[in-house]
């Protein structure tokens, strides 16, 4: 089974935009035959893994003790979590995300997000991992990265290995394509 790791801000609540969003992605992964993997805590995490076990998916959550320690208090993997990855080091969680993954949906987050995005695009650019799909979903990372789309220093076929959609319809068109 196919794997896609979501990627989100664990600070969205029920009945935000994303938190929507994200449930809707995680039930169309499921419904469309894929696992979902996501860092396994609250937020988007949460909502993708959710979706995804309410429509009979397996659910993957990803965690560290470095964010554990970091956020303190008792924070532990959603109850949607079927399998828990621990890691001790958040580098170490990025790399399963990235490495486990056989596509990728990025929602809208902060800056652990964009360090999801920005290493797995950097390390599919420069041929360290299989070229696999990006998806960016919502208009959030469209204004998000508008700023660097004329850029000089990120070329067309860097550009053209992300995907932007709006709906979960879009998103499993996309992921069925061959990367």
């Amino acid at each position: 089974m196919a794997v896609i790791a979501v990627y989100g801000s664990s600070s969205v609540q029920a009945g935000d935009r994303a938190y929507d969003d994200s449930y809707q992605v995680g039930a169309a992964l499921a419904k469309a035959g894929y696992a979902v993997m996501t860092g396994g805590y609250a937020g988007v995490m949460e909502a993708a893994s959710q979706g995804a076990s309410e429509a009979g998916g397996h659910v993957i959550g990803v965690t560290t003790e470095a964010i554990e320690t970091f956020r303190g208090g008792n924070l532990r993997a959603n109850r949607w979590v079927v399998d828990e990855v621990r890691h001790p080091t958040l580098r170490e969680r990025l790399m399963h995300l990235i490495l486990n993954a056989d596509g990728y949906v990025i929602m809208p987050g902060g800056l652990g997000t964009l360090n999801e995005l920005i290493s797995v695009w950097e390390l599919m650019r420069v041929g360290d991992i299989p070229v696999r799909r990006i998806i960016c979903y919502g208009q959030y990372w469209r204004e998000a990265l508008a700023g660097l789309i004329n850029s000089p220093y990120i070329d067309d076929a860097s550009w053209a290995m992300l995907n932007f959609v709006t709906t979960p319809e879009e998103m499993i068109e996309i992921l069925r394509l061959t990367a």
